[in-house]
Order: C-alpha cells, then structure tokens, then sequence
C-alpha cells in the first residue's frame, strides 16, 4: 500500500513537471495560417490531374480524399495547377505573412488560408533563397490576430517548443518537443544556423511558427532530415533573429544583402591544430582567398586560423559565415588570427556576398614542365608553368607529377595536384619543396595545403623514423 502511494506520488509530481500547451495553443493559433499555391505546368498525361507535390507520398486512401475536390474536366487539360500546401503565419495587424521560399517558389498565384476561413490572394513582397524564407502580403482589414516575437539567441538547449502548422495538409495541427541543438550547418546553408528540434515536421509544415513555452516565435520551420520522406526526429527550423532580418531587408529593399569575406575555409582538426600551434581544435583555417576579395585587402593570408570576429568566437568553422553573413557589408570588423604560431589582430572591411557565391574552378593543372625531384614524401613534383600559375592565381606552388608508395600516396595525392604549402612554408619551386621535405620533423602534425580541380584544402600527416 505504501509503495502504490509512493507510485502514485511520484507520477503526480513527474505530471507536474510537464508542460501545458493548451494556453499557448489557443492564443497562437488564430495567426498561423496555411499556404497554398498554384502554378500552370504542362499536363504530364490524359486523365491525370493536379498533384499536389507535399502530399504524393500519402497512402492511396488519403491522397484520394484531398484529390476529390479537383474539378474532373481539369483532369484532361493541356494545362495542369499545381498546388503546394505549407505553414505560415502573421507578423503584423496590417497583413504581413511570413513563411519559407521553397513554399511560394515558382507559384502563379498564392493564397492564404486564415483561421476564420477567409481565403485570400497575397502578393508576394519579397524572398531570400539563401535563407528560405519568404515576405508575403494580404488584404484582410485591420486587426488581425499577430504571433508575438521572441529572441532565438535566448533559446537553450533542452528547452521545450511547439510547433503549429498543416502537415499534409491537416491544418492546425500541433506537435511539441525540445531544442536538440543551436548553430546547426546544412549542406548548401551556409548562412543560417539552424535550430535543431526533435519535434515531429512533416511536409505542410514548412513556413509554420516554432513557439517557446512563453508563445513567442523563436523559429520558423524548414527542413527535416529523413531517409522515407517522413519525420525522423530530426527537424531544422530558422532563428527568427535571421528571420526578421531578412524581413526588414525584403520590406525596405525587396532584397537581401550579406556580408562576404571572400575566403574558403575548412574544419582544424586535431592534427591541423597541432600543426598550427592551436592547444587544441577551434577556429576556422583559411585554404584560399579571392583575389581583390575583402580578405585579400584586408590582410587575411593562407593558413591563418581565424579565432574571432569582433566579439565572438569561432569555435567551428560554420560560426564564421553565419557571423559575417549578418554583417552589413561596408562594415569594419576587427579578427584575431593564429598566424605562424602567434595570434595576430587583423581589421577587415566586410564586402557584400555575390549573387552566385559558387566559387568558380581555376581548372586542374596539368604538370608537363621539366625539373622532376624525388623526395621522402614519394612524390615528383614538376615547376608550374608562368600560365598554369595565372590560371589559379598563384605566385608559388609546385604540381605532383607521380605519386609512388609513401606518404603522399598515403593521403591520397594525386597527379596534377599543385601543393602550395608544406609545415607551413610557401613552396617556391620544386628544390625549394625537396629542401622542406628533406627537413620535416618526425612524429608530430605535418599540414600541407593542396589545390585540386580549383579549389584549395589543408591536409595532414605524419612521418615516422
């Protein structure tokens, strides 16, 4: 009896614990709102009508239900609409309506569905494909109902948030859970840093609120990373700190600008950090820099470890374009660099991120001059021509003619890779690369900076008696 007492105790005090949405629910939801787009395309086939892409992997059953409602003599035109379903919601009593790029993208008309029923067309202000996210517009009178703003930076990890959108077209659904982690880097996301959550996203969801238990917006859903197409708890949304920048941005300019260093850069490791002189991994190491880029007029060179920007670390290397995207460009920032050992203060005026920030392939070089050199790296390595040097932009380096057993074949060199630097020393030419080699300590960090197809990384490697 005791011991059922004690149970029944601690399930209540555990229950307690636990968070209740429902307030929160009932005053946020009045200002999210669903997405839906149209879009003529050509018709892929007699007798087949609009699709709508976010619900494609649905049962037949469901999919059948929510293609009902497509008129039957649309399903035989030579024109097919297209309908996107997604999440978003009220910013502003006058009709602003925020949700993600990839929702409205390529649309011919958008409409906004309110929680009142009231469907409307919305113009399209503005949209940032960098960000994902995009500022619409509707005309619904005065007061409608707004989400409240909170601040992402002051999220933690483990903490709860809900999440409020139309998941396969199931509107206001509602799913909760916690912040897995802040900063998150996506591939081909370079300028946003995601908040990680475990709360369940499906597709419908995109563009919706992610609230704090306070009911504030602290996120806008976005991504989910998943193998069968559905939620696997790993969910992705925008720190509406990033968010409502871009909206000041899209308001006032219709577009966004960034800021831009102009550099490459890659992850220290372990080793690189032992080659540089770091006490251990942190910071993000410069492999290559745009000629005339900001990083080049401001005194930023191959190798250094850049450790801060103004005042924040760089602790990965995704801290830093998150950092200097959010600059405005033209603005002066201060950087402290490792450089040969010694940390350096560098202050460099931030430019503004190109429209194609792709960087563009110098080519590989294609070693076919004389003056071949044997080493203990097992490598030949050949001069560069005056045009493979004006072709990636260097005044130093030697290419790798052949790679035989060792080292070099080791970490997986190749012929036409052009090596830059060794144990942090230009190479000047092939003798000046046999007297670097010939000196290389033995048991500890080796870096070398190679360039392949264009684009430059630092290597590592060690050598044994």
């Amino acid at each position: 009896m005791v011991v059922g007492l004690w149970l029944l105790a601690w399930q209540s005090a555990a229950t307690a614990q636990l968070p209740d949405f429902t307030d929160l629910v009932e005053e946020a939801s009045p200002a999210v709102v669903n997405i839906s787009t149209r879009q003529n395309v050509p018709a892929r086939g007699a007798g087949m009508g609009p699709m709508i892409p976010e619900l494609e992997g649905l049962p037949p059953i469901f999919r059948e239900f929510f293609e009902r409602s497509i008129p039957d003599g649309s399903r035989s035109a030579p024109q097919r609409q297209a309908q996107s379903l997604g999440s978003g919601f009220i910013i502003s009593k006058d009709g602003y309506v925020l949700t993600n790029n990839h929702v409205v993208s390529g649309a011919d008309e958008i409409f906004v569905r309110l929680s009142d029923r009231r469907e409307l067309e919305a113009s399209l202000v503005g949209a940032d494909p960098r960000s994902d996210l995009a500022l619409l517009k509707i005309d619904a009178g005065a007061d409608l109902p707004v989400v409240r703003m909170g601040k992402s930076a002051d999220l933690k990890t483990g903490e709860w948030v809900l999440a409020i959108g139309s998941p396969f077209g199931f509107e206001y659904s509602v799913t909760a859970g916690i912040v897995s982690a802040k900063g998150r880097s996506l591939p081909n996301e370079s300028y946003v840093p995601f908040i990680q959550t475990d709360v369940a996203i499906n597709p419908g969801n995109s563009g919706g609120p992610l609230f704090n238990l306070k009911g504030e917006v602290v996120g806008i859903n976005s991504q989910i990373f998943t193998r069968s197409g559905g939620f696997m708890g790993l969910s992705f949304a925008i720190p509406v700190d990033v968010a409502m920048d871009v909206v000041e941005q899209l308001k006032s300019d219709g577009a966004v600008r960034r800021g831009w260093l102009g550099v490459v850069i890659q992850e220290v490791n372990k080793d690189l950090a032992e080659s540089f002189g770091l006490p251990r991994p942190a910071g993000a190491l410069v492999a290559q820099i745009m000629p005339d880029g900001p990083g080049d007029k401001g005194g930023l060179q191959v190798g250094d470890v850049i450790l801060k920007l103004n005042d924040q670390d760089i602790v990965m290397s995704s801290d830093l374009p998150h950092a200097v995207g959010r600059l405005r460009p033209g603005t002066r920032a201060t950087m402290q660099v490792m450089r040969g050992g010694k940390r350096e203060q560098l202050t460099v005026e931030i430019g503004a991120l190109p429209d194609d920030d792709a960087l563009a392939a110098a080519g590989s070089a294609a070693p076919n001059a004389p003056s071949a050199t044997d080493n203990r790296l097992g490598l030949a390595v050949v001069e560069l021509t005056p045009e493979q040097k004006k072709a990636l932009d260097l005044n130093h380096g030697v290419a790798v003619r052949e790679v035989r057993a060792g080292p070099g074949a080791m970490i997986g060199l190749r012929p036409g890779d052009v090596i830059t630097n060794l144990n942090n020393r230009p190479i000047q030419s092939a003798a000046d690369f046999e007297k670097v080699a010939r000196e290389l300590p033995v048991n500890r960090s080796i870096s070398m900076r190679v360039i392949r197809q264009g684009r430059a990384s630092y290597i590592t490697f060690r050598l044994s008696e």
